[in-house]
């Protein structure tokens, strides 16, 4: 049932767990789906943790970019904020993650953010590599401080 047709699997399981019939229950296929999850959970964490950083950095060095361009990485800064502090609520135990991931998501952002001030146009200076660190520079509280945008 499992690979025939997943959502009518998960409801079956559901049953055989609500009905305590723990015989029938599919624990090979259970115990993957719960490990995927676990996988994907984190890989959408750091993903905004990426985004998150991606735009702090650039507000950080393109302090000469037009109002309109800066005022999408605030947005986004909110946002993606926002989405970190619910999976730490939801998942608790990404705390003792967090700065493990801000070390993988921080490659990924300062690569982001050198790739996307190379597009800069309009008489915008265009940053060099090296103006963005190579170790981020924000704090775990600076992240999540809601107040904090990095200029």
């Amino acid at each position: 049932m499992y690979e025939q047709d997943f959502n009518r699997w998960r409801e079956i399981l559901v049953e055989q767990i609500k009905s305590k019939n723990l015989s029938a229950i599919d624990w090979e296929n259970l115990l993957l789906e719960l490990e995927d999850m676990g996988k994907a959970e984190k890989r959408a964490f750091i993903s905004n943790l990426t985004i998150l950083i991606a735009h702090l950095l650039k507000i950080m060095v393109q302090t000469d970019a037009p109002e309109s361009m800066k005022g999408s990485w605030y947005s986004s800064v909110t946002e993606h904020r926002f989405r970190i502090q619910k999976d730490l609520q939801d998942s608790p135990s990404f705390k003792r993650y967090l700065e493990e991931a801000i070390a993988k998501a921080y490659q990924d952002a300062r690569k982001l953010a050198i790739k996307e001030g190379k597009k800069a146009s309009f008489g915008i200076r265009k940053p060099n590599p090296e103006d963005y660190p190579n170790q981020c520079p924000f704090t775990i509280e600076q992240l999540l401080d809601e107040d904090f945008y990095g200029d």
